[in-house]
């Protein structure tokens, strides 16, 4: 859910955190009310909840 009024995104940044050193570049947001996954709350209000619903898919489905 998202709150279009005080939606706002930050400077993206570069961090070398992935294996063997690569390099992802992140960018905050803030403005998200909640995100859910698989109905429950893992984001509210720009905080984690701590809840890690879901699971890793290796392979083929």
């Amino acid at each position: 859910m998202i709150d279009f009024d005080n939606l706002e995104l930050g400077l993206p940044h570069a961090v070398n955190d992935l294996p063997a050193g690569g390099l992802r570049f992140l960018q905050p947001a803030s403005g998200y009310i909640a995100t859910l996954v698989q109905g429950e709350v893992t984001r509210e209000r720009d905080e984690y909840t701590g809840v890690r619903p879901g699971r890793l898919i290796r392979g083929r489905l």
